[in-house]
């Protein structure tokens, strides 16, 4: 098992108890895919995983996270970035005032050997064939879903063992979405790089993935291999959109819909 989350708290600002008991496992090579409703905690996971808790005043108070049998709670996000481990975050966060190429130089001092950049930056530009030709732009006057390319691929330049993205759909047109996850596939099975993905299009995640988490008010109340998942009733109605009779729900009658207080019971 390449990630390990056992049992974690996670409290804000000393008080606010956000994750009660969180678990979850992302075997080596594999996509596993964290769902759950606005403030679910899914980020949080993330970020606990990362160790980008503390900027937000946020800490770890219970539990282990482990990465090949290795505990790696309590380590700096650098020391865990060097471990193999590094997170996308929600909202495209890039030097925006820097060049395409730039980003992506800056993400190769982590763990790549010196010289070896210029290869990743090609195999980069080989996935992301417009970030080449937008290498010399300066990142912060692209698309919404360049950068959003960009970010992965700057990740990607540390030779992560483990991806963690948050949102990578978020914002985005769903043309640019298809294409985009195509890219992530890709990267999985052809540099066997394990991902946890958090997203909000429930159908595109359970596409992708083997495996998949359902999050609500911090802790996980479902989880299973995808093909179990969407035929669960509650996942159809709630996630996928789709009522007991096979007929798809419009946006607004699933954002209004009231959840039952147990809705993952049956």
């Amino acid at each position: 098992m390449l990630l390990e989350v056992n049992n974690i708290e996670v409290i804000y600002n000393e008080v606010i108890l956000v994750l009660k008991g969180m678990s979850l496992e992302v075997p080596e090579s594999s996509i596993v895919t964290l769902l759950g409703s606005n403030g679910a905690g899914k980020s949080t996971t993330l970020k606990a995983t990362s160790g980008l808790l503390k900027p937000e005043n946020g800490e770890t108070t219970r539990g282990t996270i482990a990465m090949s049998g290795q505990r790696i709670d309590g380590l700096s996000p650098e020391a865990i970035v060097r471990l193999g481990i590094v997170q996308v975050m929600e909202g495209r966060h890039i030097f925006e005032e820097l060049t395409v190429e730039e980003n992506l130089i800056a993400g190769s001092h982590v763990n790549r050997k010196a010289g070896q950049f210029r290869d990743d930056i090609e195999k980069v530009y080989e996935y992301f064939p417009v970030l080449k030709k937008l290498r010399k732009r300066v990142a912060g006057y692209m698309s919404g879903g360049e950068q959003q390319m960009l970010a992965i691929g700057r990740a990607f330049m540390t030779g992560p063992r483990l991806l963690l993205l948050d949102e990578p759909s978020l914002g985005l047109a769903p043309l640019v979405v298809e294409g985009l996850f195509e890219i992530i596939v890709r990267i999985n099975q052809e540099e066997k790089c394990a991902i946890l993905l958090v997203e909000q299009n429930a159908n595109i995640a359970l596409d992708i993935a083997s495996y998949g988490y359902i999050m609500e008010k911090g802790q996980i109340v479902l989880e299973g291999p995808v093909d179990e998942l969407k035929v669960h009733k509650n996942v159809k109605e709630f996630y996928l959109g789709i009522d007991e009779t096979g007929t798809r729900k419009s946006f607004r009658e699933i954002k209004h819909y009231k959840r039952k207080k147990r809705w993952f019971s049956s």
